[in-house]
């Protein structure tokens, strides 16, 4: 059982942040929203310690009618099927509190940037991952998240050679993390008239979004070229040079920007990837010293490995790192059942890392 003591110093803490925000509420300051934060976050773990702490107390209130010579037959009894009702319901309890007490990964609350690319496969992957663009939009758009386009090269038919969006909302990376990787694709392409299945695939690179807080970049290590936006085959699409092309020399990460008309913009929407970028190398490479003590490689990120395969002919999805298969491939397509899998990630996590703790 989780130690006492560190519980009371939760419940002391909630309250105390309540009284804080009362007095601080008329000035609405950065100080009433930080605590406001901390309170937000808190309240469900008050809330857990609190109903584990009733079941127990119920517990022992009928421990003690059952220990008394002087209960009756029929009191005994009721008794004793509250008491396996509680027993039943006390793990669940305490391990949605342990759950809860976890360390959280800093990012989860984070906006992110959302990267997906045409991999093996031509054309067919090009137009996968436009599916996949579509999917991560109306899956975004279910959540009540903002989708904004930062980047799009097409192959204009249909497919998507590489597209960066900007996912902004409350815990997006906390759910979209699990869809980095390689994401395979089964299926007959309409080209083919003999009907053979083709497998090609789309990487998907899931960041989340930095601020300038969490990675400091120093102009002297930038390089800035500025060029002339092109379209496809290379056709002029502005007169000025309104392209940016970043490098971050100390890492040799490059980022270039040419979707919007002002050079200033593209500069800006640049240096959003780019730090985003940074702060996934740093997170990376954090990762990387913890590795030998994880037990599972879920959520890390991880972009060379198969994640997941969308089979077409048989209407199917299977996610190869918790080998769930779900015959709704329209429905995962369109958004909705998206969630089916991340949920289960999520849970897969949370028992590899309370498996962690002993």
């Amino acid at each position: 059982m989780i130690l006492e003591a560190k519980l009371d110093g939760l419940i002391t803490r909630y309250a105390e942040l309540a009284a804080e925000m009362s007095s601080k509420a008329a000035g609405n300051s950065q100080a009433f929203v930080r605590l406001s934060k901390e309170y937000a976050e808190l309240a469900p773990v008050v809330e857990a310690i609190e109903a584990l702490r009733k079941t127990n107390a119920e517990l022992a209130d009928l421990d003690a009618i059952l220990a008394d010579v002087e209960t009756d037959h029929e009191m005994r009894a009721m008794a004793n099927e509250e008491r396996e009702a509680l027993v039943a319901a006390l793990p669940a309890l305490d391990r949605r509190l342990k759950v809860l007490l976890l360390p959280k990964d800093a990012a989860d609350d984070k906006s992110a940037i959302l990267e997906v690319r045409a991999g093996t496969g031509g054309e067919e992957a090009a137009l996968f991952a436009a599916d996949l663009f579509r999917m991560y939009q109306r899956y975004a758009e279910f959540h009540g998240w903002r989708y904004e386009l930062i980047q799009a090269s097409d192959t204009g038919i249909g497919g998507i050679k590489e597209a960066i969006v900007e996912i902004a909302g409350n815990g997006v990376f906390a759910r979209l993390k699990f869809e980095s990787g390689v994401h395979r694709v089964q299926r007959v392409p309409e080209t083919e008239s003999s009907g053979r299945i083709h497998t090609s695939a789309a990487t998907v690179a899931v960041l989340p979004q930095a601020e300038e807080v969490d990675i400091e970049i120093d102009e002297k290590d930038l390089r800035v070229d500025v060029f002339r936006s092109s379209g496809p085959g290379g056709q002029s699409v502005n007169t000025t040079d309104s392209a940016v092309r970043i490098t971050h020399i100390p890492t040799g990460i490059v980022v270039s920007q040419q979707d919007e008309k002002s050079q200033h913009k593209n500069r800006a929407k640049g240096m959003k990837v780019l730090r985003a970028r940074l702060y996934d190398a740093e997170r990376a490479a954090k990762d990387a010293e913890r590795a030998e003590s994880r037990r599972s490689q879920v959520g890390s990120g991880d972009r060379s490995e198969r994640i997941r395969t969308y089979n077409f002919p048989q209407g199917r999805v299977t996610d190869h790192r918790i080998n769930l298969t779900l015959h709704k491939l329209d429905r995962v397509l369109a958004g909705e059942a998206l969630d089916e899998f991340i949920d289960a990630l999520v849970a897969d996590q949370e028992a590899s890392r309370l498996a962690d703790l002993g």
